[in-house]
């Protein structure tokens, strides 16, 4: 466990995971990916769990990869990659999630709540996907989650000109259930949250199983954006990208 992400558990079986990194904007790092996927793989196994919430502390939800860790790490196979092992994990989680999103959402910040049952946000939320000004492409199964909400030419905007969201135009997409007021987000999330952990779990799982469609295809969409991800990392596109914004060179 990492002092950035803090899980809290409630009386009525609803986990919360809540990113808890404000001087970074929540930015993850590889120990906060182990983290989330360690709690979201023991909600699992867990009887007393019946649904998780996301949320990130005030004022955010999450700017992504913390890039300075992430290239760091970037020197082991993405194969090791705590990231790539999270988003594996978001995946394929059984128990049902909610995402709370208040202020930015970049990148894995974005594509998490493609994952999640329900996702409110506040009207202080952005949403952008900016993977390609990385040098990099969608990962988290964005390729193919995206524009089965939202029809490929929208998703080809969001994901290739990175074309930011607000709060009401996501919801307008279908990539928010509701917007709510920031400072009674949080207790939305929980309180829907909580009616889903209430629900029979059994007529849950399969009615979750029957929205969502064939995993499989959502699987193998996600190990191929990996393999597209891994030689794109490697690429001197994103080498150079990452260096202009750590810094390390004058941007052109």
């Amino acid at each position: 466990m990492t002092e950035h992400i803090a899980i809290h558990d409630t009386p009525d079986g609803v986990r919360l995971i809540r990113l808890d990194r404000p001087d970074k904007k929540n930015a993850l790092t590889c120990a906060m990916y182990d983290a989330m996927r360690d709690a979201l793989a023991q909600a699992d196994l867990s009887e007393s769990i019946g649904a998780i919430v996301f949320a990130g502390a005030p004022g955010a939800f999450s700017a992504g990869n913390d890039l300075a860790d992430f290239v760091a790490g970037a020197r082991r196979p993405f194969t090791e990659a705590p990231a790539l092992h999270f988003i594996r994990r978001l995946a394929r989680t059984a128990t049902p999630m909610v995402a709370a999103v208040d202020g930015i959402a970049v990148g894995i910040g974005t594509t998490l709540t493609l994952h999640c049952d329900l996702v409110y946000a506040s009207p202080a939320a952005r949403f952008r996907m900016p993977f390609v000004e990385l040098g990099l492409v969608p990962e988290a199964a964005s390729s193919y989650l995206l524009p089965r909400r939202v029809g490929l030419l929208k998703a080809t905007e969001l994901l290739l000109l990175s074309q930011p969201l607000d709060a009401d135009e996501a919801r307008r997409l279908g990539l928010v259930n509701d917007v709510v007021a920031s400072d009674l987000l949080e207790d939305h999330a929980m309180a829907q949250a909580a009616r889903l952990a209430g629900l029979p779990r059994g007529a849950v799982a399969a009615t979750r199983k029957l929205i969502r469609g064939d995993q499989a295809d959502v699987e193998a969409a996600l190990e191929a954006e990996a393999v597209a991800f891994e030689e794109r990392l490697r690429a001197p596109e994103a080498q150079e990208a990452f260096a202009r914004f750590l810094g390390k060179t004058k941007a052109p």
